[in-house]
């Protein structure tokens, strides 16, 4: 329970709430949660936005630190990088989710911190009915530009190969042109849908037979084996291939707060630097990058 001035704490480990009474100085004493029934102290709440992209580790994050605090995270529906940190400053969210590409001086003389908490696997995942491991990364390009419309093509059972995209401006997509040759200045075929918030095509995705778009391995995990992810060029999207640098798509995940944070805020933070964070991350199919 977090400490509030006000309250103080008996020998035997019960809460109370201590309250001055109007100018006399007696002291009211009333008994929190453990001796009367059905009274709790106000639930806090943690209120954060940005990257749609960070966003599912977020959640996971918060749920598991909500569990051990009573504090809520509430987690918005996307800002973009200039909007979220204004929303920041003028105290609009307590904290601000980023991710590749962040300039990180240029955050810090804002009187902003940036933590930096995890480094997540771009993948390309599939839909469930995609009988199909991986693909080499001449098959994904054709595959882009419509010249491959059948998964059995790529050694998988008959059934229409249904592309998904992110947006030119959303970093999958950028993760995706970087960090594939032949995808670098590939011009996508007008039949690949787009889908402009990750969560977007988290649904597309699980929704669509034979579908195949860029997300992140954490969606992949919170799918329940609803979406698949695809090996590229042999090497599988796991910890040691990303640490090694042989699994070349990944994105970094920040959290940004203000230089004077809440306690509530701090508590987070340092949760999610714990050990139970870094274990919540894992879980979510990232690696943690704080100690």
């Amino acid at each position: 329970m977090c400490q509030r001035r006000g309250v103080i704490k008996s020998s035997n480990g019960e809460y109370f709430y201590r309250f001055l009474a109007g100018g006399t100085g007696a002291l009211i004493l009333a008994l929190l949660p453990t001796l009367v029934p059905g009274v709790a102290r106000a639930q806090q709440k943690i209120t954060i936005d940005g990257s749609t992209g960070t966003a599912p580790l977020v959640e996971a994050l918060g749920k598991a630190f909500k569990m051990k605090s009573n504090v809520a995270v509430e987690v918005g529906k996307g800002l973009g990088g200039k909007a979220r940190l204004e929303a920041l400053s003028a105290g609009k969210i307590d904290i601000a989710m980023a991710s590749h590409g962040l300039k990180i001086s240029e955050v810090t003389a804002a009187g902003m911190k940036v933590h930096r908490i995890a480094m997540t696997p771009v993948v390309f995942g599939v839909h469930e009915s995609v009988k199909v491991d991986s693909l080499s990364s001449a098959q994904i390009c054709v595959i882009y530009e419509n010249k491959m419309r059948d998964w059995k093509e790529a050694g998988g059972t008959a059934l229409a190969i249904v592309p998904l995209a992110r947006p030119e401006s959303e970093v999958d997509m950028e993760i995706a042109r970087g960090g594939i040759g032949c995808f670098k200045s590939l011009k996508l075929a007008d039949s690949v849908k787009l889908h402009a918030r990750a969560g977007d095509m988290a649904k597309a995705l699980t929704e669509t037979a034979g579908g195949i778009g860029m997300t992140s391995a954490t969606i992949v995990e919170r799918s329940g084996g609803k979406i698949k992810a695809i090996a590229l060029d042999g090497v599988v999207a796991n910890d040691a291939a990303v640490l090694a640098g042989r699994y070349r798509l990944t994105r970094d995940a920040f959290l940004i707060t203000r230089d004077a944070a809440s306690a509530d805020v701090k508590a987070f933070i340092d949760f999610v630097k714990s050990p139970d964070g870094a274990a919540v991350i894992r879980a979510n199919g990232a690696i943690a990058t704080t100690k």
